[in-house]
């Protein structure tokens, strides 16, 4: 790869979730100050992240796989994708806000799929290579985040701004997508079946019974993550907190240290211990939400936000692992279709619309009873630990025949 490509590509990765962490993170303070939305309201539209999850990968399958070169259908997206991030700031009601971003999602979910995909046809060692462009997309969030803490949008009322500076994003990322190096389609000519754009051909491995009882796990554990994301900046304005986007961006600043110091705790704690400190981290979080406030207890809710990066990476991104060897080369692919349709589609999906209502029932006036509604995201994390505690085995063997043994389940896997 030369300097030239890399510095493209990693430019791409920065807008490409500078663009999403813009807007996202704030969003639900805006549509409680701006549009005067309910608790449901918000979860409804936090729920369109899950609904273009779960259509992504059909735009990916029927289009961009058989049609069109990945960055052109990228830089199409991202320009059609400025145009709605727009409009949703002229309308005043969220009736109208919601099909604006509802449609939005629905376009921008399929480019985290494209980045990717033109990043790896520039790469010959691609586990070597993609993690240095991959970062500056994590530094790409974390910058939005600190621009809306710095200018102080939050307490100015002016979130609108959020929107636009991301529309003017994805307006250089679309313009950059076409200079971007060539990605043809990879199965042009070739029949794509419902069940290989959805990874159906990888669910043989729920057979093994550990597998099934991490994919629930992972279902389950999507509906408390849908409540940090859906009420966490609304939550830390409410209570007082000055620069809460910024503050929040720490979050991901841990996910960046933990991501590096991941293959020490691989070594030292294996599978199980890693998927359980992630869901105890979640636990830990909403304790220190609901306990937490602006004045002597601030410091939990620092905490509370600092721990993202066990509560992300232990738990997604050693699941992720754990798929890929378990499912072997046949199934990789497949397999992590399924489950990131599994969780990012239809867990958080539940996630978001199971929120909203439990933070309208505890609406005090103008407030809200934040200490009861973080206890209950806080509650299913620790049920959904203590059934994986008791369901998951893991050994301290890899799959002699990895993705293959499908009929008598392999023995599941302790990096």
């Amino acid at each position: 790869m030369t300097a030239g490509i890399r510095i493209k590509l990693s430019l791409m990765m920065f807008l490409e979730f500078f663009i999403w962490g813009a807007w996202f993170v704030t969003m639900g303070t805006y549509l409680f100050k701006n549009l005067n939305a309910t608790g449901t309201q918000n979860a409804a539209a936090y729920a369109t992240q899950a609904f273009g999850a779960i259509i992504a990968p059909f735009i990916i399958g029927l289009i961009a796989d058989k049609y069109f070169s990945a960055q052109k259908i990228l830089g199409v997206l991202h320009l059609l994708g400025a145009a709605l991030l727009y409009y949703v700031t002229t309308t005043p009601t969220f009736d109208g806000f919601y099909p604006g971003i509802l449609a939005y999602m629905i376009i921008y979910m399929p480019t985290l799929a494209l980045v990717n995909s033109v990043s790896f046809k520039q790469m010959l060692n691609p586990s070597k290579e993609f993690p240095w462009i991959r970062v500056w997309g994590t530094i790409g969030w974390i910058v939005a985040g600190f621009i809306i803490g710095w200018l102080e949008w939050e307490q100015k009322g002016a979130l609108a701004l959020t929107f636009k500076m991301a529309a003017i994003a994805s307006g250089i990322l679309g313009l950059l997508s076409f200079s971007l190096p060539d990605t043809p389609p990879a199965k042009k000519g070739m029949k794509t079946s419902f069940g290989d754009i959805i990874g159906l051909d990888s669910i043989g491995l729920l057979k093994n019974r550990s597998y099934l009882v991490f994919f629930l796990a992972s279902v389950a554990i999507c509906i408390p993550l849908a409540f940090y994301y859906n009420f966490t900046n609304p939550f830390l304005n409410e209570v007082g907190v000055k620069g809460a986007a910024g503050i929040q961006a720490f979050g991901q600043v841990s996910e960046l240290a933990f991501m590096v110091a991941m293959p020490l705790f691989f070594v030292r704690l294996g599978v199980k211990r890693m998927l359980a400190m992630g869901m105890i981290a979640w636990a830990l979080r909403y304790v220190c939400f609901a306990y937490g406030d602006a004045g002597a207890n601030y410091w939990m809710l620092i905490a509370g936000i600092v721990i993202h990066g066990v509560c992300y990476d232990f738990f997604f991104v050693t699941g992720q692992i754990y798929t890929d060897n378990l499912a072997g080369e046949r199934f990789k692919s497949a397999a992590q279709g399924f489950i990131t349709l599994a969780t990012y589609g239809v867990g958080m999906l539940i996630g978001f619309y199971l929120s909203g209502p439990i933070v309208d029932s505890h609406k005090t006036g103008t407030t809200h009873d934040w200490q009861s509604i973080w206890l209950v995201p806080g509650g299913i994390a620790v049920a959904v630990l203590v059934l994986f505690l008791l369901f998951f085995r893991d050994s301290n063997q890899l799959p002699t025949k990895p993705g293959l043994d499908i009929e008598e389940p392999s023995p599941e896997v302790q990096i």
